[in-house]
């Protein structure tokens, strides 16, 4: 059954025969009816969103901080469109925009919607163990209306605007077609909208998108991401938009965690393949 994600004050049939441009011009007015289909996500440990798979562990619960500092900056200031980048690839951004909009999403109470704007390499549909369905690539080409393209991820409770197919996305993400749709939904009734960006090279496409998000969450991964890369990076971004730095895939929490929620009973050990999936916070001196 479709979900209703904005209050029925404008018709399904009205919606589905205005063009973009229409489309774009109802959500500046308050709270519109749309049909958004729902995705059961199997959401397998493999997925690594340990905020529904691992709650009581220790990067469950840095998220959870994460959680906590930004809503209570959203609080202080306005703060919707978050970008969340990395200086390179394979730094986890995707992993931690999944959890964050799982735990900003408070089980499906508030509306998050994730924006897969790396459509060089999109993940998140694998991710999520999901088959794939049209989404922002195919929208642009079409020229259809990527709103329709929305759907509900559950048991996870958020929405997710997926990148499509994988195409050289410079095009896109520098078009009128990409700050329009941004600019939309910054209107619209969601109280997060997380976009999963490329890494910041190529530059031109982070700073296009810089210009139509809020705020930007900075990625690295612990003892893999040069320093340089990272200085570079803030450079690009600039250190007023960066409201924070998350550091992944530190290690050395677990045992404490376990031995915490164990009430001292020692853990099996068991052998990794990766690091584990912790997460730090360091908000920058003007809590931006």
């Amino acid at each position: 059954m479709p979900d209703r994600l904005f209050k029925p004050e404008i018709g399904k049939d009205d919606l589905l025969s205005a063009s973009t441009e229409e489309f774009l011009e109802t959500l500046e007015r308050a709270d519109v009816y749309l049909p958004v289909s729902t995705e059961v996500s199997p959401v397998s440990p493999e997925s690594r969103i340990v905020m529904h798979t691992d709650p009581r562990s220790a990067g469950a619960d840095r998220f959870r901080l994460v959680q906590i500092r930004l809503t209570s900056i959203q609080a202080s200031r306005k703060l919707k469109s978050l970008l969340i980048t990395s200086p390179l690839p394979e730094d986890g951004k995707s992993t931690v925009t999944l959890n964050l909009a799982t735990g900003l999403s408070e089980e499906g109470k508030r509306p998050v919607l994730v924006l897969e704007a790396d459509v060089h390499r999109p993940t998140l549909i694998k991710k999520l163990g999901l088959k794939g369905w049209p989404g922002l690539t195919e929208c642009y080409e079409r020229g259809s209306d990527p709103m329709l393209a929305i759907r509900r991820i559950e048991p996870l409770g958020f929405y997710l605007l997926p990148a499509g197919e994988p195409v050289d996305g410079s095009n896109l993400l520098q078009s009128d077609f990409a700050s329009q749709l941004i600019k939309g939904l910054a209107s619209s009734s969601f109280r997060w909208i997380l976009i999963d960006s490329p890494p910041t090279t190529p530059v031109a496409d982070i700073i296009a998108l810089k210009a139509l998000a809020d705020a930007t969450l900075l990625v690295a991964r612990a003892g893999k991401t040069p320093r340089e890369a990272i200085e570079e990076s803030t450079r690009d971004l600039g250190r007023d938009h960066i409201i924070g730095i998350i550091l992944n895939g530190a290690e050395g929490l677990d045992r404490m965690y376990s031995k915490y929620y164990g009430y001292g009973k020692s853990e099996p050990r068991v052998k990794k393949t990766k690091p584990s999936l912790i997460e730090g916070l360091e908000l920058n001196k003007h809590g931006r």
